[in-house]
Protein backbone atom coordinates (compact mmCIF):
# COMPACT_ATOMS: atom_id res chain seq x y z
CA UNK A 1 0.00 0.00 0.00
CA UNK A 2 3.02 2.49 -0.64
CA UNK A 3 0.47 4.57 -2.73
CA UNK A 4 -1.59 4.74 0.15
CA UNK A 5 0.78 5.57 2.77
CA UNK A 6 2.09 7.97 0.41
CA UNK A 7 -1.62 9.91 -0.17
CA UNK A 8 -1.82 9.85 3.90
CA UNK A 9 1.39 11.90 4.20
CA UNK A 10 0.35 14.07 2.20
CA UNK A 11 -3.26 14.61 3.57
CA UNK A 12 -2.44 14.86 7.43
CA UNK A 13 -0.37 17.77 6.05
CA UNK A 14 -3.37 19.23 4.37
CA UNK A 15 -5.27 18.34 7.12
CA UNK A 16 -2.63 20.59 9.22
CA UNK A 17 -2.71 23.43 7.17
CA UNK A 18 -5.89 23.80 6.90
CA UNK A 19 -5.82 24.25 11.14
CA UNK A 20 -6.76 20.95 12.44
CA UNK A 21 -4.67 20.20 15.76
CA UNK A 22 -4.53 16.27 14.59
CA UNK A 23 -5.32 13.87 11.68
CA UNK A 24 -5.39 10.59 11.88
CA UNK A 25 -7.26 7.05 10.48
CA UNK A 26 -8.85 4.11 11.61
CA UNK A 27 -11.58 1.47 10.28
CA UNK A 28 -15.65 1.71 10.49
CA UNK A 29 -15.41 -1.25 12.59
CA UNK A 30 -12.64 -0.45 14.73
CA UNK A 31 -14.94 0.28 17.95
CA UNK A 32 -16.72 -3.52 18.58
CA UNK A 33 -17.38 -2.20 21.99
CA UNK A 34 -19.89 0.45 21.43
CA UNK A 35 -23.02 -1.47 21.21
CA UNK A 36 -22.98 -2.73 24.40
CA UNK A 37 -21.84 0.59 25.88
CA UNK A 38 -24.62 2.08 23.85
CA UNK A 39 -27.50 -0.46 25.17
CA UNK A 40 -26.25 -0.22 28.73
CA UNK A 41 -26.27 3.49 28.51
CA UNK A 42 -29.49 4.10 27.60
CA UNK A 43 -30.75 1.16 29.98
CA UNK A 44 -29.88 3.37 32.90
CA UNK A 45 -31.63 6.04 31.38
CA UNK A 46 -28.24 8.21 31.50
CA UNK A 47 -29.53 9.91 28.06
CA UNK A 48 -32.37 11.73 29.87
CA UNK A 49 -34.89 13.48 27.48
CA UNK A 50 -32.21 13.02 24.40
CA UNK A 51 -34.66 10.67 22.93
CA UNK A 52 -32.56 11.05 19.61
CA UNK A 53 -29.79 9.19 21.19
CA UNK A 54 -32.17 6.06 21.54
CA UNK A 55 -33.09 6.26 17.72
CA UNK A 56 -30.93 4.54 15.02
CA UNK A 57 -28.51 2.56 17.37
CA UNK A 58 -27.88 0.37 14.19
CA UNK A 59 -25.73 3.30 13.41
CA UNK A 60 -25.06 4.73 16.62
CA UNK A 61 -23.09 1.55 17.64
CA UNK A 62 -22.04 0.10 14.15
CA UNK A 63 -20.61 3.00 12.09
CA UNK A 64 -19.69 0.50 9.25
CA UNK A 65 -23.67 0.47 9.40
CA UNK A 66 -23.64 3.86 8.40
CA UNK A 67 -21.92 3.40 5.56
CA UNK A 68 -21.31 -0.26 4.46
CA UNK A 69 -18.94 0.85 1.45
CA UNK A 70 -16.61 2.61 3.58
CA UNK A 71 -13.33 1.46 4.39
CA UNK A 72 -11.57 4.44 6.20
CA UNK A 73 -12.39 6.76 8.69
CA UNK A 74 -10.50 9.47 8.71
CA UNK A 75 -10.34 11.18 11.63
CA UNK A 76 -9.48 15.46 12.98
CA UNK A 77 -9.18 17.27 16.02
CA UNK A 78 -9.44 21.34 15.93
CA UNK A 79 -8.40 23.09 19.00
CA UNK A 80 -10.55 25.79 20.89
CA UNK A 81 -8.19 26.09 23.75
CA UNK A 82 -9.48 29.09 25.74
CA UNK A 83 -6.82 31.67 26.28
CA UNK A 84 -8.38 33.13 29.54
CA UNK A 85 -9.39 31.23 32.65
CA UNK A 86 -12.29 29.60 31.71
CA UNK A 87 -14.31 29.21 35.34
CA UNK A 88 -12.53 32.53 36.72
CA UNK A 89 -16.49 33.65 35.63
CA UNK A 90 -17.73 31.53 38.33
CA UNK A 91 -16.35 33.92 41.38
CA UNK A 92 -18.66 36.60 39.99
CA UNK A 93 -22.17 35.76 40.50
CA UNK A 94 -23.64 38.96 39.12
CA UNK A 95 -22.15 37.45 35.67
CA UNK A 96 -23.33 34.45 33.62
CA UNK A 97 -20.68 31.62 32.94
CA UNK A 98 -21.08 30.74 29.05
CA UNK A 99 -19.48 27.37 27.70
CA UNK A 100 -16.10 28.67 26.05
CA UNK A 101 -16.82 26.75 23.12
CA UNK A 102 -20.36 28.67 23.09
CA UNK A 103 -18.24 32.17 23.42
CA UNK A 104 -18.40 32.60 19.56
CA UNK A 105 -18.89 30.98 15.86
CA UNK A 106 -21.42 28.19 15.63
CA UNK A 107 -18.26 25.08 15.62
CA UNK A 108 -20.21 22.99 13.67
CA UNK A 109 -20.27 25.18 10.52
CA UNK A 110 -17.07 26.26 10.58
CA UNK A 111 -15.25 22.37 11.22
CA UNK A 112 -17.67 20.98 9.22
CA UNK A 113 -16.33 23.58 6.14
CA UNK A 114 -13.22 22.68 6.41
CA UNK A 115 -13.99 18.95 6.34
CA UNK A 116 -15.28 19.65 2.85
CA UNK A 117 -12.57 21.57 1.79
CA UNK A 118 -9.84 18.15 3.02
CA UNK A 119 -13.02 16.20 1.55
CA UNK A 120 -12.46 17.63 -1.46
CA UNK A 121 -8.65 17.39 -1.38
CA UNK A 122 -8.91 14.07 -0.91
CA UNK A 123 -11.09 13.30 -4.03
CA UNK A 124 -9.22 15.29 -5.87
CA UNK A 125 -5.81 13.52 -5.04
CA UNK A 126 -6.84 10.40 -4.67
CA UNK A 127 -8.61 10.40 -8.34
CA UNK A 128 -5.44 12.32 -9.50
CA UNK A 129 -3.11 9.46 -8.43
CA UNK A 130 -5.23 7.15 -9.66
CA UNK A 131 -4.69 8.50 -13.34
CA UNK A 132 -1.39 8.22 -12.95
CA UNK A 133 -1.27 4.31 -12.17
CA UNK A 134 -0.69 5.36 -8.30
CA UNK A 135 -3.96 3.95 -7.61
CA UNK A 136 -5.30 3.16 -3.68
CA UNK A 137 -7.33 0.31 -2.53
CA UNK A 138 -11.22 1.52 -2.96
CA UNK A 139 -14.31 -0.52 -1.76
CA UNK A 140 -16.89 -0.94 -4.70
CA UNK A 141 -19.22 1.61 -5.35
CA UNK A 142 -22.48 0.75 -7.87
CA UNK A 143 -20.86 -2.18 -8.89
CA UNK A 144 -17.58 -0.57 -10.53
CA UNK A 145 -14.22 -2.05 -10.91
CA UNK A 146 -12.00 -1.77 -7.51
CA UNK A 147 -9.32 -3.37 -10.26
CA UNK A 148 -6.03 -1.33 -10.13
CA UNK A 149 -5.47 -2.76 -13.61
CA UNK A 150 -9.74 -2.56 -14.99
CA UNK A 151 -10.04 0.17 -17.39
CA UNK A 152 -13.01 1.24 -15.71
CA UNK A 153 -12.56 4.34 -13.23
CA UNK A 154 -13.57 4.06 -9.58
CA UNK A 155 -14.23 7.46 -8.36
CA UNK A 156 -13.44 8.11 -4.54
CA UNK A 157 -16.31 8.19 -2.71
CA UNK A 158 -16.25 10.71 1.07
CA UNK A 159 -18.97 11.39 3.87
CA UNK A 160 -17.91 14.64 6.22
CA UNK A 161 -19.87 13.68 10.13
CA UNK A 162 -19.50 16.74 12.82
CA UNK A 163 -21.25 15.88 15.70
CA UNK A 164 -25.13 15.80 14.53
CA UNK A 165 -25.01 12.49 13.13
CA UNK A 166 -25.25 9.01 14.79
CA UNK A 167 -21.26 8.74 14.82
CA UNK A 168 -19.82 7.30 17.39
CA UNK A 169 -17.37 10.45 16.94
CA UNK A 170 -15.12 9.86 21.03
CA UNK A 171 -14.57 6.09 20.03
CA UNK A 172 -13.62 6.12 16.51
CA UNK A 173 -11.19 9.10 17.86
CA UNK A 174 -9.09 6.52 20.54
CA UNK A 175 -9.39 3.92 17.72
CA UNK A 176 -7.66 6.44 15.65
CA UNK A 177 -4.82 7.43 17.79
CA UNK A 178 -6.48 10.63 18.39
CA UNK A 179 -6.66 10.21 21.82
CA UNK A 180 -8.58 8.61 24.40
CA UNK A 181 -11.63 8.81 26.46
CA UNK A 182 -10.99 10.36 29.93
CA UNK A 183 -12.79 9.65 33.14
CA UNK A 184 -14.92 12.55 31.92
CA UNK A 185 -16.12 10.64 28.84
CA UNK A 186 -14.73 13.50 26.96
CA UNK A 187 -11.63 12.57 24.39
CA UNK A 188 -8.05 13.81 25.52
CA UNK A 189 -5.09 14.34 24.09
CA UNK A 190 -1.25 14.14 25.46
CA UNK A 191 -0.66 16.39 22.83
CA UNK A 192 -3.57 19.07 22.82
CA UNK A 193 -5.77 18.28 26.34
CA UNK A 194 -9.17 18.29 25.54
CA UNK A 195 -9.95 21.93 24.40
CA UNK A 196 -10.91 20.43 20.46
CA UNK A 197 -13.92 19.66 18.49
CA UNK A 198 -13.84 16.30 16.65
CA UNK A 199 -14.94 15.86 12.94
CA UNK A 200 -14.71 12.60 10.44
CA UNK A 201 -14.27 11.88 6.99
CA UNK A 202 -15.44 8.24 5.88
CA UNK A 203 -14.02 7.28 2.63
CA UNK A 204 -13.81 4.66 0.35
CA UNK A 205 -10.10 4.92 0.11
CA UNK A 206 -8.59 2.04 2.03
CA UNK A 207 -5.85 4.06 4.07
CA UNK A 208 -3.49 2.84 6.58
CA UNK A 209 -4.70 2.71 9.81
CA UNK A 210 -3.15 4.47 13.29
CA UNK A 211 -2.77 2.92 16.19
CA UNK A 212 -5.58 3.00 19.21
CA UNK A 213 -4.64 5.33 21.78
CA UNK A 214 -4.42 3.66 25.43
CA UNK A 215 -6.00 5.39 28.31
CA UNK A 216 -3.18 7.45 30.25
CA UNK A 217 -5.44 8.96 32.92
CA UNK A 218 -3.80 6.78 35.68
CA UNK A 219 -5.52 7.52 39.17
CA UNK A 220 -6.27 11.15 38.51
CA UNK A 221 -9.64 11.88 39.52
CA UNK A 222 -9.82 15.87 38.72
CA UNK A 223 -12.34 15.83 36.46
CA UNK A 224 -14.38 13.83 38.64
CA UNK A 225 -14.08 15.33 41.89
CA UNK A 226 -14.55 18.84 40.42
CA UNK A 227 -18.26 18.21 38.99
CA UNK A 228 -20.86 20.66 41.18
CA UNK A 229 -23.28 18.31 40.41
CA UNK A 230 -21.63 14.64 40.90
CA UNK A 231 -22.89 14.15 37.26
CA UNK A 232 -20.06 10.59 37.01
CA UNK A 233 -21.43 7.55 38.89
CA UNK A 234 -18.39 5.72 38.03
CA UNK A 235 -14.97 6.93 36.47
CA UNK A 236 -15.77 6.83 32.62
CA UNK A 237 -19.94 7.03 33.36
CA UNK A 238 -21.80 10.08 32.76
CA UNK A 239 -25.10 10.74 33.88
CA UNK A 240 -26.64 13.66 31.97
CA UNK A 241 -29.94 13.91 34.11
CA UNK A 242 -27.39 15.53 36.70
CA UNK A 243 -24.81 17.31 34.32
CA UNK A 244 -25.13 20.73 33.70
CA UNK A 245 -24.46 21.43 30.23
CA UNK A 246 -27.13 18.99 29.68
CA UNK A 247 -29.55 20.59 32.31
CA UNK A 248 -28.82 23.85 30.52
CA UNK A 249 -28.86 22.82 27.18
CA UNK A 250 -30.93 19.38 26.51
CA UNK A 251 -33.31 20.03 28.78
CA UNK A 252 -36.77 21.28 28.67
CA UNK A 253 -38.89 22.88 31.13
CA UNK A 254 -38.06 23.18 34.70
CA UNK A 255 -35.01 21.79 36.11
CA UNK A 256 -35.37 19.75 39.59
CA UNK A 257 -35.14 21.94 42.50
CA UNK A 258 -32.40 19.64 43.98
CA UNK A 259 -30.13 20.84 41.56
CA UNK A 260 -30.60 24.49 40.66
CA UNK A 261 -28.36 25.27 43.89
CA UNK A 262 -25.95 23.76 42.19
CA UNK A 263 -26.00 25.27 38.68
CA UNK A 264 -24.26 28.25 40.29
CA UNK A 265 -23.96 30.69 37.57
CA UNK A 266 -23.67 28.25 34.81
CA UNK A 267 -26.07 29.95 32.12
CA UNK A 268 -24.96 27.75 28.95
CA UNK A 269 -22.73 24.54 29.89
CA UNK A 270 -20.58 23.83 31.90
CA UNK A 271 -16.62 23.54 31.45
CA UNK A 272 -15.73 22.10 35.18
CA UNK A 273 -14.31 19.17 34.24
CA UNK A 274 -12.69 19.94 31.05
CA UNK A 275 -10.53 22.65 33.00
CA UNK A 276 -9.56 20.53 35.68
CA UNK A 277 -7.79 18.20 33.10
CA UNK A 278 -4.19 18.63 33.81
CA UNK A 279 -3.36 17.32 30.21
CA UNK A 280 -4.37 21.31 29.12
CA UNK A 281 -1.36 21.84 30.06
CA UNK A 282 -0.32 20.73 26.21
CA UNK A 283 -3.38 22.49 24.82
CA UNK A 284 -2.72 24.00 21.32
CA UNK A 285 -3.78 27.35 20.75
CA UNK A 286 -6.96 27.71 18.67
CA UNK A 287 -6.03 28.02 14.92
CA UNK A 288 -8.88 30.33 14.04
CA UNK A 289 -9.45 33.56 15.57
CA UNK A 290 -13.46 32.96 15.28
CA UNK A 291 -12.92 31.08 18.69
CA UNK A 292 -11.92 33.97 20.22
CA UNK A 293 -13.84 34.78 22.97
CA UNK A 294 -16.54 37.80 22.41
CA UNK A 295 -15.93 40.13 25.01
CA UNK A 296 -19.76 40.29 25.89
CA UNK A 297 -19.64 36.59 26.49
CA UNK A 298 -17.01 36.13 28.74
CA UNK A 299 -18.59 37.41 31.70
CA UNK A 300 -21.87 39.02 30.89
CA UNK A 301 -24.45 40.47 33.41
CA UNK A 302 -27.20 38.60 34.32
CA UNK A 303 -29.32 41.19 34.67
CA UNK A 304 -29.12 42.06 31.41
CA UNK A 305 -29.48 38.78 29.93
CA UNK A 306 -32.57 38.41 31.94
CA UNK A 307 -34.31 41.25 30.13
CA UNK A 308 -33.94 39.99 26.54
CA UNK A 309 -37.34 39.32 24.12
CA UNK A 310 -37.00 36.73 21.54
CA UNK A 311 -35.69 39.41 19.58
CA UNK A 312 -33.04 40.42 21.47
CA UNK A 313 -31.53 36.69 22.51
CA UNK A 314 -31.87 35.86 18.56
CA UNK A 315 -29.43 39.34 17.76
CA UNK A 316 -27.11 39.11 20.58
CA UNK A 317 -26.48 35.08 20.31
CA UNK A 318 -26.59 35.30 16.01
CA UNK A 319 -24.19 32.65 14.82
CA UNK A 320 -23.45 31.00 18.05
CA UNK A 321 -24.90 27.72 19.43
CA UNK A 322 -26.51 29.52 22.54
CA UNK A 323 -29.25 30.37 19.89
CA UNK A 324 -30.49 26.92 19.12
CA UNK A 325 -31.72 26.52 22.92
CA UNK A 326 -33.88 29.81 22.33
CA UNK A 327 -34.75 33.22 24.56
CA UNK A 328 -37.12 30.77 26.97
CA UNK A 329 -34.36 28.12 28.15
CA UNK A 330 -32.08 30.65 28.22
CA UNK A 331 -33.94 32.83 30.44
CA UNK A 332 -34.95 30.36 32.52
CA UNK A 333 -30.89 29.53 33.30
CA UNK A 334 -30.20 32.99 33.58
CA UNK A 335 -33.19 33.19 36.66
CA UNK A 336 -31.26 29.98 38.10
CA UNK A 337 -28.30 31.64 38.27
CA UNK A 338 -29.28 35.42 39.59
CA UNK A 339 -31.44 32.74 42.42
CA UNK A 340 -27.72 31.49 43.28
CA UNK A 341 -26.42 35.12 43.10
CA UNK A 342 -26.73 35.90 46.40
CA UNK A 343 -27.31 39.52 45.46
CA UNK A 344 -30.60 41.29 46.96
CA UNK A 345 -30.52 43.88 43.95
CA UNK A 346 -31.22 41.28 41.70
CA UNK A 347 -34.32 40.43 43.03
CA UNK A 348 -36.55 42.70 41.54
CA UNK A 349 -35.50 41.72 38.34
CA UNK A 350 -36.67 38.05 39.04
CA UNK A 351 -40.10 39.50 39.99
CA UNK A 352 -40.52 41.20 36.83
CA UNK A 353 -40.49 38.01 35.42
CA UNK A 354 -42.84 35.90 37.26
CA UNK A 355 -45.47 36.21 34.82
CA UNK A 356 -43.59 35.52 31.78
CA UNK A 357 -45.18 33.53 29.08
CA UNK A 358 -42.98 30.67 29.30
CA UNK A 359 -44.07 28.65 32.36
CA UNK A 360 -40.46 28.06 32.99
CA UNK A 361 -39.19 31.03 32.82
CA UNK A 362 -42.06 31.96 35.09
CA UNK A 363 -41.26 29.41 37.26
CA UNK A 364 -37.40 30.12 37.58
CA UNK A 365 -38.31 33.60 38.31
CA UNK A 366 -40.31 33.12 41.29
CA UNK A 367 -37.88 30.44 42.62
CA UNK A 368 -34.60 33.17 41.98
CA UNK A 369 -37.26 36.05 43.94
CA UNK A 370 -38.27 33.61 46.74
CA UNK A 371 -34.67 32.58 47.12
CA UNK A 372 -33.27 35.82 47.33
CA UNK A 373 -35.41 37.15 49.88
CA UNK A 374 -34.40 34.34 52.44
Amino acid sequence: MKGAADLKARMVREAGALGFAACRVCRPWDVPEVPARLAAYLDAGYHGQMGWMAERTAWRGNPAALWPEARSVIMLAESYAPEHDPVAVLARPDRGAVSVYAQNRDYHDLVKKRLKRLARWLVAEGERDARDGNRVPLSSIAGQSTDAHANTFTPVGVKVFVDTAPVPEKALGQAAGLGWQGKHTNLVSRDWGNWAFIGSVFTTLELPADAPERDHCGSCRACLDVCPTDAFPAPYRLDARRCISYLTIEHKGPVAESLRGKLGNRIYGCDDCLAACPWNKFAVAASDMRYAARPDLVAPKLAELAGLDDAGFRALFSGSPVKRIGRDRFVRNVLYAIGNSGRPELRAVAQGLAGDGDPAVADAARWAAKRLAE
